[in-house]
C-alpha cells in the first residue's frame, strides 16, 4: 500500500501543480455549518435530488420558482404538505414535476424537522458526526432522507460544506490502484476499509478529506 505522499507525487506529474491545487476545495468549519439555516439546507438537499440525472444548470435556472413552490424550503411547511399540494406541483409547468422526487422533499423536510428539535438545527447534526465516523453519517442519511442512499448522501455532504470524501469512479479506482481496494462502492466491508483508510490518510497529512479524494482520483 503507497503512502499518500506518493500518490499526491503521482497526481502532480499527471495534472500539475497549479493544476491540482487549483481543484482543491476547503470545507466549512464547524461554526459556518451551524450558521446555515435549516431551509438553506433543505433547498440544497432538494436541488441535489431534483438535479440528479438532469444538467446542474437547467435545474439552477428552475431554482428560483422552487423556492416560491416549496415555500422557501421551510422544513416546518414542506413536511406538511399533503396529496393536494402534491397535485398543485404536478400541473406546475415552472418546476421539475417528478412526483417521486416531489414526495421526497415533503419527507426529507418533515425529517430535517425532527432532527432540528433532536439536535437545535440540522447544522448541529452534521457537526455531531466526527470525522472518524463519516460511514455512520452516510448511512444515517440513507436511511432518515430519500433519495440520499448510494453516492447521493456523500455529494449532498460535499455541497453543503460538510468534509467528506466521494467514492466517484475515479475515487474507486484510485483505491484499486494504491489499495488494492475491489468494489468500494458496492461491498459494505469495503466501504468500511475505505473509510479507514481515509482516516489514515487525513491523519498522516492533515488535510480535509475533500482534499484527500481529489488528489487521488486524480493520480490515476
Amino acid at each position: 500500500m503507497a503512502d499518500f505522499q506518493t500518490i499526491y507525487d503521482a497526481a502532480i506529474n499527471r495534472r500539475g501543480e497549479v493544476d491540482l491545487h487549483a481543484r482543491l476545495s476547503t470545507p466549512s468549519n464547524n461554526d459556518e455549518l451551524i450558521g446555515v439555516s435549516d431551509d438553506r439546507y433543505l433547498s440544497q438537499m432538494a436541488f441535489r435530488i431534483f438535479s440528479t440525472g438532469l444538467r446542474q444548470d437547467m435545474v439552477r435556472g428552475k431554482w428560483p420558482e422552487f423556492e416560491q413552490a416549496f415555500h422557501n424550503f421551510d422544513p416546518a411547511r414542506v413536511g406538511f404538505m399533503n396529496e393536494e399540494d402534491l397535485d398543485q406541483l404536478l400541473s406546475n409547468e415552472r418546476i421539475i414535476r417528478h412526483a417521486g422526487k416531489i414526495k421526497a422533499t415533503f419527507h426529507n423536510a418533515a425529517a430535517m424537522h425532527d432532527i432540528a428539535h433532536e439536535c437545535g438545527g440540522f447544522g448541529h447534526y452534521l457537526v455531531g458526526w466526527t470525522p472518524d465516523n463519516l460511514n455512520g453519517l452516510w448511512l444515517d442519511l440513507g436511511k432518515r432522507f430519500k433519495h440520499l442512499g448510494g453516492n447521493s448522501g456523500p455529494y449532498f455532504l460535499r455541497m453543503v460544506g460538510k468534509d467528506t470524501f466521494t467514492l466517484s469512479n475515479d475515487v474507486i479506482r484510485g483505491l484499486q490502484h494504491w489499495c488494492g481496494l475491489e468494489d468500494a462502492a458496492k461491498n459494505k466491508s469495503t466501504i468500511k476499509l475505505a473509510h479507514e483508510q481515509f482516516n489514515t490518510w487525513a491523519k498522516q497529512t492533515g488535510r480535509p478529506f475533500c482534499q484527500i479524494s481529489m488528489i487521488l482520483a486524480l493520480s490515476v
